[in-house]
């Protein structure tokens, strides 16, 4: 199965949607308490990756072998995660580290794109 999947995140907030075909699934979080206000908004949107695939996994939405096209709005994202150039922040590397594990071990097939943060659907969701 293909998927879309679009996150984003502040200071305060996370959020992500995930396409499938016809279908639509959209989430909005609060940070937790160890976040809220003191992650930037880089980290915030690994957050929001990482969760936002879990919980996709956990609600069986994502499945093992699926192929997820991952739009990032952050061009330090994508060179992280699809240029494999390193990070001098240790909360992103450990991230990082939790989204390439949890993709390894579902055998997904990731395609990450670069967009624009106008064209980043699940901003709206911040609002």
């Amino acid at each position: 199965m293909d998927h879309v999947y679009y996150s984003d995140g502040n200071e305060k907030k996370i959020s992500w949607i995930i396409e499938t075909g016809t279908a639509r699934v959209d989430q909005v979080r609060t940070h937790i308490d160890d976040y809220y206000e003191k992650i930037t908004v880089e980290q915030s949107k690994y957050v929001a990756l990482h969760v936002g695939i879990f919980w996709g996994i956990g609600r069986f939405i994502i499945k093992n072998g699926d192929t997820i096209g991952i739009m990032l709005d952050l061009r330090s994202m994508f060179e992280y995660l699809a240029e494999n150039k390193q990070a001098n922040d240790p909360f992103v590397n450990s991230r990082g580290r939790f989204i390439k594990q949890l993709t390894d071990q579902r055998k997904l097939t990731v395609r990450y794109h670069l967009v624009e943060h106008s064209s980043n659907k699940a901003a709206a969701l911040l609002l």
